[in-house]
């Protein structure tokens, strides 16, 4: 018996599988498509996952070598008394969704499958294990002895989980072991629900989940970031209880091992978390919601850079699963694509808030005059406002008066931000310098240009006279974790740190517990400010330099600018009335024009009209090729070769064109150059760049360069 192993390489010009000899051992069922086993590669023993079994291999049986062991999953700490050692295995559907991902986003099957493996699998390489201490779960999973009881329903609400449970029926499940050759079923329905902020989305989640879970058949709820969006996962704790894991970063590796094992053995049929939860073991799915759907961060950065919302899509089709997914401002290719359902009125019948946008052409100071009265009038009458710049730190950059020069990151060709108390970071690769005194000309004339939510927060406690009566909270990425700044590594890590309460930083669930608790105040923030929160009390909701997003090159510029104002808006006036200000020095642009109407509906035709002149998604694909390397020549030559080796037919008949190279920022110490394709056809455009990549990439003349390939980027 032959196994089809995939070994856990990184390496982009090294592809599988390869063909091992099972022994008596190891046959019998002991080693199945998905079994993870420790196997010679080269010189090292590295972590393989079985994805094939044959009876013969095209290599003489004595040639090829034997896997050295198993790999076992120890006993779960909370078992009492201890179990015997499980083998580890990776569901199968989760094996075939990995090779999905690696042709469909020009990865390697091998990085792909590693985003499947059960937490910690990857540390079990080591023989023998070491004595397991009790998990306890964190304490945000903490539930009540009974379940919640679901609130009234409206009528728009009931009207929609009538349709939805109608779909649920008509969709048997379908088992991992009914499916043959890796490939989907394709007759999963799938809907946008398209619904205002506070129209009641999360409850008709929760509503269909109850649906699934009586069909005998599991659900996985995404959300965009798990400690932005605390209300959702307490509400699915509340009315589930142990029924609800919960998989996120924030958690230790034990405890997303025991959540993970939970799920794969059926104990927990919900699983509830951002991103990477769309990776679940759940055998029986029967729904898969996708909350937000409109977010950017349900796009991975890393190689692959796979979109969770399409991956959703296709664990739905495996397991002829429901597929919702819900926004307020859904994407235009959401629109284009899915069948909608609409809740168009809030759950308590009020109306959305005014929305007055202010133009800023001939305004010299940070708020407008009528921006400024009105967060006086919320402090005499002991209200509540929330106020949106989506720039942190102090100032956006330094420059000297006398020479001109501006500081800049010695690893990247940025600016370097100002952060009060802390000097100077880069919020790329977190380099960090002390405050000069001076330019290195002499002169001690150092310009202060533009603020950040850091000095916002500043002004406003000193402008309205905050006190303990009145405080001003700030929300960002540098108030989760005081000290911390910049770079993709802080970022987590304040995230983990924040999502657990630990370290120095603060708890953003606590901070937002603590603006919901108080009397009066302001929150201060980044779009983290927007996310999906839930405050009756809030009146005021304020957007200063509304069109920054629009001047970003990029052709979601206008969606992004849309929903960041709908979506802040949707905070305001839940209990009552509210008005929203819009700061802006681009008042008559269309994104803006749109959202002071609530108009979502006008906005999403002009943006689909657009983009189908342009060619842009969903009338056409883009993707982004990053070549990385010390040497600027050197990045060069791989874009170059890259682009060269990109024609033929499938190209031809994807109906692609191919931009670039052309110079991105340096980043981290490496010069980059990014080439762009453009195809009317995706599956064709990605078969061909993947080949013209692996073709470069294993090239001699290029080792040392770095490939990035980005489908559809974000």
């Amino acid at each position: 018996m032959i196994a089809q192993i995939e070994p856990l390489t990184t390496a982009r010009a090294l592809r599988g599988p390869f063909d091992y000899r099972l022994g008596p051992e190891l046959r019998d069922g002991a080693v199945d498509v998905g079994s993870l086993l420790v196997v010679p590669f080269g010189r090292r023993e590295v972590l393989g996952v079985v994805v094939g079994l044959a009876e013969h291999s095209e290599v003489a049986e004595q040639k090829l070598l034997a896997p050295l062991r198993v790999v076992d999953w120890p006993p779960s700490p909370l078992a009492a008394p201890p179990g015997r050692s499980t083998p580890l295995a990776v569901p199968v559907d989760l094996v075939a969704l990995a090779e999905w991902i690696a042709a469909e986003y020009c990865s390697t099957v091998a990085r792909a499958l590693r985003l499947v493996l059960p937490p910690g699998s990857a540390a079990k390489l080591a023989a023998g294990t070491r004595r397991r201490r009790a998990v306890r779960r964190p304490r945000h999973l903490a539930v009540g002895s009974s379940p919640a009881q679901p609130p009234p329903l409206t009528q728009d609400q009931r009207a929609v989980l009538d349709e939805l449970r109608a779909l649920l029926r008509a969709t048997p499940a379908t088992a991992e072991g009914e499916r043959g050759g890796g490939a989907p079923a394709g007759n999963a329905p799938a809907r946008l629900l398209h619904g205002i902020t506070g129209s009641g989305k999360t409850e008709v989640y929760l509503q269909a989940a109850a649906i699934a879970l009586g069909q005998g058949r599991g659900a996985i709820v995404l959300v965009p970031e798990i400690a932005l969006t605390p209300q959702i996962v307490g509400r699915f704790l509340a009315r589930f209880g142990d029924t609800v894991a919960v998989l996120h970063s924030g958690m230790t590796p034990a405890q997303r091992r025991e959540e993970w094992r939970r799920l794969h053995g059926g104990e927990a049929r919900v699983c509830v978390g951002p991103r990477s939860a769309v990776f679940a073991p759940i055998e029986r799915l029967g729904l898969i919601v996708v909350d937000e759907e409109h977010e950017a961060s349900y796009k991975h950065e890393g190689d692959p850079r796979y979109d969770a919302r399409d991956v959703a899509a296709w664990r739905a089709r495996w397991h002829g699963a429901l597929l919702l997914v819900g926004s307020a401002t859904p994407r235009p290719e959401s629109v284009e694509a899915l069948t909608r359902l609409r809740l168009p009125r809030r759950v308590d019948g009020g109306p959305l808030p005014e929305v007055r946008v202010l133009d800023m052409c001939d305004q010299t100071q940070g708020l407008h005059p009528e921006t400024a009265q009105a967060l006086a009038e919320v402090r005499r009458g002991s209200g509540k406002a929330i106020v949106l710049l989506n720039r942190r730190g102090w100032s956006n950059f330094l420059s000297c008066r006398s020479c001109g020069r501006v500081w800049s990151c010695p690893q990247c060709d940025v600016a370097l931000v100002l952060h009060r108390g802390r000097g100077l970071a880069c919020h790329h690769c977190g380099h960090r310098e002390e405050l000069p005194p001076r330019c290195s000309c002499g002169s001690s004339a150092i310009a202060r240009h533009g603020a950040g939510t850091e000095r916002l927060q500043h002004d406003l406690a000193a402008a309205l006279g905050a006190g303990e009566g009145f405080p001003i909270f700030r929300l960002d990425a540098d108030a989760l974790a005081p000290g911390g700044i910049g770079g993709p590594a802080a970022d987590a890590a304040r995230a983990a740190a924040a999502a657990k309460g630990e370290g120095g930083g603060r708890d953003v669930g606590a901070l937002l517990r603590e603006f919901h608790a108080a009397p009066a105040g302001v929150l201060v923030g980044t779009q983290m400010v927007a996310k999906g929160h839930d405050f009756p009390d809030v009146r005021l909701g304020v957007v200063l330099d509304a069109d920054a997003t629009l001047r970003f090159p990029d052709f979601r510029a206008e969606e992004r600018t849309f929903a960041l104002i709908a979506q802040l808006a949707g905070r305001v006036g839940r209990g009552g009335d509210g008005r929203v200000l819009v700061q802006t020095l681009a008042p008559r642009a269309r994104a803006i024009v749109h959202a002071a109407r609530h108009d979502s509906e006008g906005f999403l035709a002009g943006e689909l009209e657009r983009r189908a002149e342009l060619r842009y998604p969903p009338y056409g694909h883009l993707v982004r090729i990053v070549c990385s390397a010390p040497q600027a020549a050197r990045a060069q030559a791989a874009a170059s070769a890259i682009r060269g080796r990109l024609h033929g037919r499938d190209l031809a008949d994807a109906g692609a064109s191919t931009l670039g190279p052309a110079s991105l920022f340096r980043l981290r110490g490496q010069e980059r150059r990014m080439l762009l394709v453009k195809a009317r056809e995706r599956r064709a455009a990605v078969r061909a760049i993947g080949a013209a990549v692996e073709d470069v990439a294993g090239t001699r003349g290029h080792a040392g360069v770095s490939f990035s390939v980005d489908v559809d980027p974000q």
